[in-house]
């Protein structure tokens, strides 16, 4: 049994290193980018979340933003981000790295979080990199001259990462010294085909560590895994937590 081998596995590790990706978010109702029925199906990323669509299509851009804001409103945490707390509680878990944008790990009570995509949770000025709350973002934009601005008169933006541009350096290379510092790595809802994060199981893989995918979909990495469960992550991180309770 798939869930069997990934407990005995992991009562092994000492210092494990978890990614995820967009199929944790999606057990909380959020949309991911890549199903049959993700958002780029509908929109094209190359339309909506680039600089580009920011300056030349201003309209379509933030309220592209603004109904993402919304679902994230309506959405919670689900079990699986309170199995990966517990596990971190007992230090199974050194560092969670996350392409979400969410923020349902902290929110959750994670304390050692990279977000190597950023985060919805804030906004910031493109041109000077002032901080805002996310909250100026959820107003309705009729026109050009509705966009938000900040002081210095650069266009406030979502602090997430938009296609084309470079991931954020200090939570990336975080990422990179928990993976060279760990025993082992546990891959959860991540379709593992989006670079530079497709390349941190790479690394893994490189430095011989275990490695363990939890994933609806089978992925490229599949091969290369030691053990890999096809189930959702808030049905398997959940029975692993309990199994794991008091086995230090």
């Amino acid at each position: 049994m798939p869930l069997k081998l990934l407990i005995d596995e992991m009562r092994k590790a000492r210092r494990m290193v978890v990614l995820t990706g967009a199929g944790m978010s999606t057990e909380s109702g959020l949309p991911d980018f890549r199903s049959s029925d993700g958002l780029w199906r509908k929109h094209r990323p190359e339309t909506l979340a680039t600089v580009e669509a920011m300056r030349e299509r201003p309209l379509l851009f933030y309220e592209f933003y603004r109904y993402r804001l919304d679902l994230l409103a309506k959405a919670q945490p689900n079990a699986a981000h309170a199995a990966l707390v517990e596990l971190e509680k007992r230090g199974r878990i050194k560092r969670i790295i996350t392409q979400n944008v969410d923020g349902f790990h902290s929110r959750a009570g994670s304390t050692d979080v990279a977000e190597i995509h950023g985060t919805l949770r804030h906004a910031r000025c493109h041109d000077c990199g002032r901080q805002f709350s996310a909250k100026v973002l959820q107003k309705p934009v009729q026109s050009i001259d509705e966009t938000p601005r900040c002081d210095c008169g650069g266009r406030i933006r979502p602090g997430v990462v938009l296609f084309g541009e470079p991931l954020p350096e200090k939570p990336f290379q975080r990422a990179v010294q928990a993976i060279e510092a760990c025993d082992g790595m546990l891959i959860i809802g991540s379709s593992l085909q989006v670079y530079p994060a497709a390349a941190l199981p790479e690394h893994a893989i490189k430095r011989g560590l275990r490695l363990w995918i939890i994933n609806m979909a089978p992925t490229p990495f599949d091969h290369a895994a030691h053990v890999v469960v096809h189930a959702p992550a808030g049905e398997v991180l959940p029975q692993v937590a309990e199994a794991l309770a008091h086995r230090l």
